[in-house]
């Protein structure tokens, strides 16, 4: 089964075809979800104890198992926040996954790590951290903010006799928040919002008086919620957390990467003070799945936290060396950060600042037109790539109708999402190859 062999050779290069088709779609075909009953007619019976051969299971992916998953980087795919991996990338991840490498250490994997630990400093200069910050390449902004709250806590704890438990957010913080603080039996303590629905130093020291800073080991910013796109008063709460000596993480699983717009930047004030960020590459800054930057200011605290220990294992947690897994949660792992390594590398970083604009460009485009139209209306200012707007006289079921044939026709996906009780329509615009002929397309339907 492991052997080279001339099947084997035909394999690879039908696969790389198959990849190089793919990679080549302009556009890529939507496509759409089918029910088990339809993929187990096609495919219920693939499993079998001989195997069909490698050509057999190619086909069988290509035309059956492939168009029942949506093209996420499809340029009319504005729900959710997509992945629109460059071509640069998309690619090198064969070569990651041919190269049997181990990122975890740097005895094994010494030239990815040092590659992966390249495109984090690029990040950690977009923030403003100092050249002593690092972190690792992790599997999600899930994985990332678990990881980084389980630093907080562990140094917090050591830093006192008494043992924290509170978590500080919003309610429009990510979900993996609230699935964090599960997992680590914390409690998440909400801080109220205005009408901005910005996280403020002035509401948050309020909550803190109140249910005692004592109780708590870290407070979570947004930068980019992902319902809104609302980046937080960062710099007033790293005001309050320094008041109270509370990590303070900033989530900007979506949208730390507008860092890298200078036409925006000036709204991340405050982040520069972060004890740990985190910004995902699979959604604004165009590498595959799945990728999470982690961050830390101190990453001495991580490593204290993280460190597995075992005999067999001494080898590398004596040595000196930075092994990526010593700063998150898991010990196996592949080199994920290396086809966002890769890309920026061949296309350089002015690219993805001209990239990034550019989605701002149609996202400013899209606030217009919704603007100038009586029958739709914005229902938040728009801060970064997000827009939010409601279809004035519809109801729930009209919305899902919309998206409903939105998808069947194959013109867009679009679902809706809902904000106090109301239902609304929502674009995440993340691709530069998203067009103003494409919102406009959309836009009209809904007339």
């Amino acid at each position: 089964m492991h052997e080279y062999t001339e099947v084997t050779e035909q394999l690879g290069r039908q696969i790389l075809q198959y990849a190089q088709e793919r990679l080549a779609l302009d556009p890529v075909p939507l496509d759409r979800p089918r029910t088990v009953a339809e993929l187990d007619t096609v495919a219920g019976e693939a499993l079998t104890a001989g195997g069909i051969g490698g050509e057999a299971a190619l086909q069988l992916f290509e035309n059956e198992l492939a168009p029942a998953c949506l093209s996420i980087d499809h340029p009319s795919y504005l729900s959710f926040i997509p992945c629109a991996p460059t071509r640069e990338a998309a690619m090198f991840d064969l070569v990651v996954g041919a190269s049997s490498i181990y990122g975890g250490s740097w005895l094994e994997g010494a030239g990815a790590v040092y590659a992966e630990n390249q495109a984090l400093r690029w990040i950690a200069g977009l923030v403003g951290l100092p050249k002593s910050s690092g972190g690792s390449f992790v599997q999600g902004g899930t994985i990332g903010n678990l990881s980084a709250l389980v630093t907080a806590r562990e140094t917090a704890r050591a830093r006192t006799t008494t043992r924290p438990y509170r978590v500080a957010a919003t309610v429009g913080s990510h979900s993996s928040i609230a699935s964090a603080c599960r997992v680590m039996d914390a409690e998440l303590v909400q801080v109220p919002v205005g009408e901005d629905l910005r996280l403020t130093g002035e509401r948050l020291r309020e909550v803190l008086i109140d249910e005692g800073p004592e109780s708590f080991f870290a407070v979570v910013a947004t930068a980019g919620t992902t319902n809104f796109g609302v980046v937080d008063d960062l710099a007033s709460v790293a005001d309050v957390c320094e008041e109270f000596g509370l990590w303070f993480h900033v989530d900007g699983a979506y949208g730390g990467a507008g860092l890298a717009a200078p036409s925006i930047r000036g709204r991340y004030a405050g982040v520069e003070r972060c004890d740990s960020f985190i910004v995902d590459p699979h959604k604004w800054l165009f590498a595959p799945f799945d990728c999470c930057a982690l961050l830390y200011r101190d990453p001495t605290l991580a490593r204290a936290a993280h460190t597995q220990h075992a005999s067999y294992l001494d080898v590398l947690t004596e040595a000196p060396d930075w092994n990526p897994t010593d700063y998150s949660i898991g010990l196996t792992r592949r080199a994920r950060g290396l086809p966002f390594w890769f890309s920026l590398v061949s296309n350089g970083t002015d690219a993805y600042t001209a990239a990034i604009e550019r989605t701002l460009e149609v996202a400013d485009f899209a606030e217009q037109e919704i603007a100038r139209r009586d029958y739709l209306q914005v229902v938040h200012e728009r801060t970064l790539s997000v827009i939010v707007f409601r279809r004035v006289g519809w109801s729930p079921a009209d919305y899902q109708r919309w998206s409903d044939r939105l998808l069947a026709e194959q013109t867009a996906f679009v679902v809706p999402t809902s904000h106090d009780g109301e239902t609304l329509a929502r674009f995440a615009i993340v691709n530069p190859r998203t067009t103003e002929a494409d919102i406009t397309r959309i836009l009209d339907s809904m007339a």
